[in-house]
């Protein structure tokens, strides 16, 4: 196991911004098995990121639906840890209102938590008591591709980089701003436009990495 990503380990690419699709269709090519082995994999890295997190840290998820490194590892060790996992919500005060806010999570399994969901196509949990971005420490952020210097290609919403633009813009130390995905994700170098907010850390199953 290593406990840092080598340089050699990212993929390069010669074009600045490859298509969505190609890190998609990557994902839905693999079996749950594989899924589940590779998360499984990338959770042994946790140990790196628990050494910065103070006790009863506040930890923001995402379900994986997409295709995406399964989630569930991420609940499981903050359950274990007594870290409190939050999801987060679309369009709670709106639906032209990109901020995110995060419910928290009392199931044990992403599959038990009840969700409705959203017209874009992901699930959410609603409850009342939402969090903004800045009261937790830590948001695990989707993506569909990061390069080696942090920079991210999320999903095409822009949610996450709204709810996290002005806490970044300001030098907030806070939430941590950590990746999480498939060793395929990550390329040489991402363009990079004004309104992007840049990862601190990457969790993979190679290892974890921080910027």
């Amino acid at each position: 196991m290593h406990p840092e990503l080598k340089h050699s380990e990212f993929q390069t690419s010669t074009v600045s911004n490859p298509p969505r699709r190609q890190f998609t269709r990557q994902r839905r090519q693999l079996t749950d098995g594989e899924r589940s082995q590779y998360a499984r994999m990338a959770s042994l890295h946790l140990v790196k990121l628990q050494q910065r997190l103070a006790p009863r840290a506040r930890i923001g998820l995402y379900y994986d639906g997409f295709g995406e490194l399964p989630t569930q590892p991420l609940l499981d060790w903050c359950q274990r840890l007594g870290y409190f996992p939050y999801l987060p919500v679309v369009g709670s005060l709106g639906n032209d209102d990109k901020r995110l806010r995060f419910v928290p999570i009392y199931q044990s399994k992403l599959l038990n938590v009840p969700t409705r969901i959203h017209s874009l196509g992901m699930k959410q949990n609603h409850h009342r008591r939402l969090l903004w971005a800045a009261e937790l420490d830590v948001i695990i952020c989707p993506l569909t591709a990061v390069d080696k210097n942090g920079n991210r290609m999320g999903m095409g919403g822009g949610f996450y980089d709204t709810t996290l633009g002005k806490g970044y813009r300001s030098g907030a130390k806070k939430p941590l701003k950590i990746g999480w995905c498939y060793d395929f994700q990550v390329v040489q170098t991402l363009q990079r436009q004004p309104w992007d907010v840049p990862l601190d850390g990457l969790i993979t199953p190679s290892g974890i990495r921080w910027f």
